[in-house]
């Protein structure tokens, strides 16, 4: 029988997957660093065997990124208006 995953292992698993991605982006940055000392080195390797981030960096683009939805900062009136109402809807509910 074989024996069913464990959270543990699951969790070293991606662990491991992170720790991998890391170390290839810190590869691409020193690969690209040692090209641009030696430019002549670029014909030493086939640019299909490098990870596809690496191809798209070194041509210029960058794989689309999502954005970040950032919440507008309230007024300090606004904020007062929010808390008050709080403050005292809080020791009602948490009575009972």
């Amino acid at each position: 029988m074989i024996p069913m995953p464990t959270i543990h292992d699951e969790h070293l698993k991606a662990l491991a997957k992170h720790g991998a991605s890391a170390r290839i982006r810190e590869l691409a940055h020193e690969l690209g660093g040692l090209l641009k000392l030696f430019p002549d080195l670029e014909d030493s390797f086939d640019a299909d065997e490098l990870p596809i981030s690496f191809r798209l960096k070194a041509a210029g683009e960058r794989p689309e990124r999502k954005t970040l939805k950032r919440r507008a900062k309230l007024a300090a009136a606004q904020r007062d208006a929010t808390v008050k109402p709080t403050k005292t809807a809080w020791p009602k509910k948490n009575r009972g």
